[in-house]
């Protein structure tokens, strides 16, 4: 099972290190379930995130694996994606080809934009509830819930939603057993200070 988190500038760092952290630490721990988890982006250049962190990614648009799962992080480079046919293109691609979408934050953005999510409910960072709803009237914006499962469309809160979200996918592709165990491993358990 291929997982591609995908990489821009601007991207929210805990946006795709959260899920990382769970997808690569479920592949990792235990190999016999066949995951591998990797970071693509449009070229192999170097990317610099929201608050600065520089990522190299795994592969480029033009030699990326078949991808079975999409993570699409937010942040506010996701801005310069709406309208983009470039980015268009690779999210449709990828949903016609049967990849399972997922976004955190304001990746749902792209997605909505792409049309992904007409007629659907879902999710974003609180702050980009109504840029949401704007990008398509036929979404059912949720803005209570930490993420949202439509089948093939799976779409997460803000920043660390993600997380939540991952674990998710893990219970959903292998079995809630796994999901509880990489839970411990990374040993994930909120219970805010404040």
């Amino acid at each position: 099972m291929h997982i591609g988190v995908f990489m821009f500038d601007g991207a929210e760092e805990l946006d795709f290190v959260g899920p990382w952290e769970v997808l690569q630490s479920w592949a990792l721990r235990w190999p016999d379930d066949g995951v591998s988890v990797f970071t693509i982006a449009p070229s192999l250049d170097p990317v610099t995130c929201a608050k600065g962190m520089r990522v190299i990614p795994d592969y480029s648009w033009d030699d990326t694996p078949h991808l079975d799962v999409l993570v699409y992080p937010g942040g506010q480079g996701t801005r310069s994606h709406l309208g983009d046919d470039r980015h268009r293109s690779f999210v449709l691609n990828a949903s016609e080809s049967g990849t399972l979408m997922t976004s955190v934050c304001t990746g749902s953005l792209v997605y909505a934009d792409a049309g992904l999510l007409d007629g659907r409910p879902a999710t974003t960072h609180w702050g980009s509830l109504e840029t949401l709803a704007s990008l398509s009237p036929t979404i059912e914006v949720r803005p209570d819930d930490r993420f949202v499962d439509t089948g093939d469309v799976i779409t997460a809160a803000g920043v660390s939603a993600g997380i939540d979200m991952a674990l998710h996918l893990v219970s959903r592709l292998h079995s809630p057993e796994r999901a509880r165990e990489v839970r411990r491993y990374i040993q994930y358990d909120p219970e805010p200070p404040v």
